[in-house]
């Protein structure tokens, strides 16, 4: 038996109708189900999921998460298109929540912090065909969004979002 895909997330937030706004307004997941000022369950566009992802409150006053210490780092969402990816960067950016973008050779990649603090990714899946070989030796460069969107368009959709046309 085998593990084929993460098939949900679930965070500790410290309010959960603000970070139920954070996660719709900026990344676009819709709410299934609210539990007010208690716990919320919300999904992406096109899931196949109940939900992708639960918040659940736990206090104004809990302490959020710290750099280099034992626990999750970040999680990280899939977008279809860099068009999409570019929107999202500059939704992050207006919200002060972008904290780094790097290019990976085989995805490009945001990151950013929810009002709770807690890391993600959003990132693009570059095409099969244009990934390094293995020898590749710096896999994380800065990221040139201007570049990779000259190079690749707006609109190609990759990973799971092109199902078999990648």
């Amino acid at each position: 038996m085998s593990v084929r895909r993460l098939n949900h997330a679930v965070l500790y937030v410290r309010d959960v109708e603000r970070a139920v706004a954070f996660y719709t307004e900026a990344l676009g997941f819709r709410v299934d189900t609210e539990v007010p000022g208690r716990a919320a369950f919300l999904s992406a566009e096109g899931t196949a999921n109940d939900h992708d992802l639960g918040l659940f409150a736990v206090g104004d006053h809990a302490p959020g998460p710290e750099h280099g210490r034992v626990g999750l780092y970040h999680l990280a969402w899939e977008v279809g298109t860099l068009g999409e990816l570019a929107d999202i960067a500059a939704e992050l950016a207006g919200r002060g929540a972008l904290v780094g973008a790097t290019d990976h050779l085989v995805s490009k990649s945001l990151y950013a912090k929810d009002p709770d603090g807690n890391e993600f990714e959003v990132m693009w899946r570059v095409p099969r065909a244009d990934w390094p070989g293995a020898d590749e030796p710096d896999r994380l460069l800065p990221l040139d969004l201007d570049a990779a969107l000259e190079r690749w368009g707006p609109g190609l959709k990759t990973g799971a979002a092109a199902g078999s046309a990648t």
